[in-house]
């Protein structure tokens, strides 16, 4: 017990500081290749932010199955990109709106919460039959490379109307890095994201077998929460600064990459089957919480806006939802 609880730990800190290193790296080369910084923040920086769920969905999938598991298949990376999206809305907003309320003025981010219903529409579809496919993986991967091209397409239109959500974004990136040290940090960062993400699958998959509850529940709460810490941050430090389009930018971006990328990996490797409680229990949640997100941020007689009361509210949805998904179901 207290091994698994060390693995998760040592697991999720690695995660942490190695996806900031490979961000700043890649992020870096590509500068340094010509890359505008418009197009290294909306796609690199954006990968870099979800590289903890992106690194334990793979690890997830390709993990080996034991005479104790012999019936083992990405549960982990499932409840990840589910549990992931829930706790970037309930918990991550809900903290950064307590922090200081969250206005929103960006015309980028409206445009995006659409695209993150379609995701969450096309994810519902895919789990009816409680398995995703091979197919199915490889469409929702597809998907992730058109919303990419998109968000390029809009951020260029977006610079040019002044969007002040791309504008903090470029504001927000790092100085020039030395070609060499910037190679070092991805090489370097590579190796620990995927050290820590087995680290985290081997304590997650511990922590199932001695509670007794399966590993999709592990992922939903433990590892979701462990994953989303970077988002935590990232957003609670933009909206010190007024950053808010930031802030929550971050969370409508991950949200579409867990739905799109975290769920396509594992349906393209392994074709994992679907516990029947996601589609009543967690889907649902999913669901209300973005639809709740795109009520107060969308601003519909100006700029949207998240108060501290309804961040508490976010805050206690998400207690109430781990306490009842680990305890009880």
């Amino acid at each position: 017990m207290i091994e698994n609880i060390a693995y998760i730990v040592i697991g999720i800190t690695l995660l942490m500081w190695s996806a900031d290193r490979f961000t700043d790296g890649a992020a870096a080369i590509a500068r340094n290749l010509g890359v505008s910084r418009l197009i290294v923040g909306l796609t690199i920086v954006a990968i870099g932010s979800s590289a903890p769920e992106i690194f334990v969905s793979i690890l997830d999938s390709f993990k080996t199955c034991t005479p104790e598991n012999p019936d083992c298949g990405p549960e982990v990376a499932i409840g990840n990109a589910l549990g992931s999206n829930i706790t970037n809305i309930a918990l991550v907003l809900g903290i950064t709106a307590l922090v200081r309320p969250l206005m929103i003025h960006s015309g980028l981010l409206r445009r995006e919460i659409p695209i993150l219903f379609l995701s969450a529409i096309a994810a519902f579809l895919f789990f009816l039959d409680l398995r995703l496919s091979h197919w199915e993986g490889f469409i929702l991967l597809t998907g992730l490379v058109l919303y990419f091209f998109w968000l390029v397409r809009m951020g260029i239109q977006s610079r040019k109307d002044h969007d002040p959500m791309v504008d903090e974004l470029i504001e927000e990136l790092p100085e020039g890095m030395p070609t060499g040290k910037a190679v070092f940090w991805v090489l370097l960062g590579l190796v620990l994201l995927v050290g820590s993400s087995k680290l985290l699958i081997v304590g997650a998959s511990g922590i199932a077998l001695t509670f007794g509850v399966s590993e999709t529940v592990i992922g939903l709460t433990i590892v979701a929460l462990g994953t989303s810490l970077p988002e935590l941050g990232a957003s609670v430090a933009s909206v010190l600064k007024n950053e808010h389009e930031i802030a929550i930018g971050n969370v409508i971006g991950s949200n579409i990459f867990n739905l799109l990328g975290v769920l396509g990996i594992p349906a393209a490797i392994a074709a994992p089957a679907i516990e029947s409680k996601i589609l009543y229990i967690d889907y649902p949640l999913m669901l209300g919480l973005i639809i709740a997100m795109a009520v107060m941020s969308y601003g519909f007689r100006g700029a949207g806006k998240i108060n501290r009361i309804e961040g508490a509210i976010l805050v206690a949805v998400f207690l109430g939802y781990y306490i009842v998904r680990f305890f009880v179901l």
